[in-house]
């Protein structure tokens, strides 16, 4: 695959606020693995392989083990995922899907039985942007495993 360009170089000022605001979800109320999760699912859904790549090797150095990284495409039948988890991973495909009648009321309060207000809030923010960064990789066709060394990546040991 060959990228269509490089947009953080044509638009460095908007790749830098973009970049910014994933710098700020460091600090947010949501802890890293579900931010792993988050990423790889929303991803998957988008089909952007830059990012799927990307965010898989982060999992993998933040330790999350390999089975969980396989079964996160199948995680309503996998038992390797808290509830905590699956409210994250359901927030994140109707956030990133957007049904067309918006988020159903009994998935709100599901969700909300296992995140408080702040968390959610966070982990919306947390979907929006990696929607972000997968539609900007899609669109340009950014390629899996180019950023690796800039990103220290290869330190996950899955190249």
């Amino acid at each position: 695959m060959i990228q269509r360009l490089n947009y953080a170089q044509q638009s460095p000022e908007l790749f830098k606020k973009l970049s910014d605001l994933s710098v700020a979800l460091k600090d947010s109320a949501i802890e890293q693995k579900i931010h792993d999760l988050v990423q790889i699912r929303a991803s998957q859904i988008n089909g952007c392989a830059f990012c799927l790549d990307m965010h898989v090797k982060e999992a993998k150095i933040h330790g999350e083990s390999e089975l969980r990284l396989y079964h996160i495409a199948i995680w309503r039948e996998s038992n390797l995922f808290i509830p905590r988890e699956r409210a994250a991973l359901a927030w994140t495909e109707a956030v990133t899907k957007l049904p067309e009648r918006g988020i159903p009321d009994e998935l709100y309060e599901r969700v909300r039985g296992q995140l408080s207000e702040k968390e959610i809030s966070d982990l919306t923010f947390s979907i929006m942007i990696i929607n972000s960064w997968n539609r900007a990789s899609v669109a340009f066709k950014a390629v899996p495993g180019s950023a690796d060394k800039l990103y220290g990546l290869d330190k996950a040991g899955l190249a």
